[in-house]
């Protein structure tokens, strides 16, 4: 996920960050009604973790942030508009 090159403070709180993304996701998951939904998303989120792992690029990792961000507030919409 980090390059060695990085000082150990930036991974530290690269680290952080990305953990900290993973379980909103999780927890935004949890609430999808539909079960096969659920699963498929809970399935799809590990595995794109698990994928990029091995990125190092600072920029790279920043622009894999952010994007997460985005596509967790989209599903956070969603499923508000989707609550009665």
């Amino acid at each position: 996920l980090l390059a060695s090159r990085d000082p150990p403070a930036l991974q530290f709180v690269r680290r952080q960050q990305v953990l900290l993304l993973y379980r909103r996701i999780l927890q935004a998951i949890r609430q999808v009604p539909n079960d096969s939904d659920h699963k498929y998303l809970k399935d799809w989120t590990r595995e794109e973790f698990k994928r990029n792992k091995s990125a190092t690029e600072e920029v790279t990792i920043q622009m894999m942030i952010t994007q997460s961000n985005i596509q967790l507030k989209e599903l956070e919409k969603t499923l508000a508009l989707a609550k009665p």
